[in-house]
């Protein structure tokens, strides 16, 4: 089970982005609910540190949210989607006219579960 997921036409973004910029990152903004949005970035351009938590990775794109964040969203299923028009901030995608966002839903008590669960390495 994935926290962060990313939808085909998000991923042909990425993918295009990757192909000019190299290796990437997402770190969500902290805005408040419809107000964040995921930000990406070269790796490394956006520094992370012990208030940040990895959600998980788009293939090879790390993906990161603060902390603070994290605490309402936990319960939350991440896609990464993307839509014409300009966001704010320094995204590497609004030059070209669109934005990435997140669509999100609570994970099932089961998906939950799952997340939470640590695993054997045996």
């Amino acid at each position: 089970m994935n926290r962060v997921d990313i939808t085909p036409e998000a991923r042909s973004l990425l993918d295009s982005l990757e192909q000019k910029h190299g290796p990437l990152m997402f770190h969500q903004s902290g805005g408040c609910c419809d107000g964040s949005a995921p930000m990406c970035y070269p790796r490394g351009e956006f520094q992370t540190g012990d208030s940040d938590v990895l959600l998980g990775h788009l293939a090879e794109t790390p993906f990161y949210m603060s902390k603070s964040q994290f605490e309402y969203w936990q319960h939350t299923h991440l896609t990464v989607d993307v839509v014409k028009g300009r966001g704010s901030g320094f995204s590497l995608e609004a030059p070209l006219g669109v934005r990435f966002l997140i669509r999100s839903r609570l994970f099932t008590e089961e998906e939950y579960t799952e997340i939470h669960t640590p695993t054997d390495p045996h």
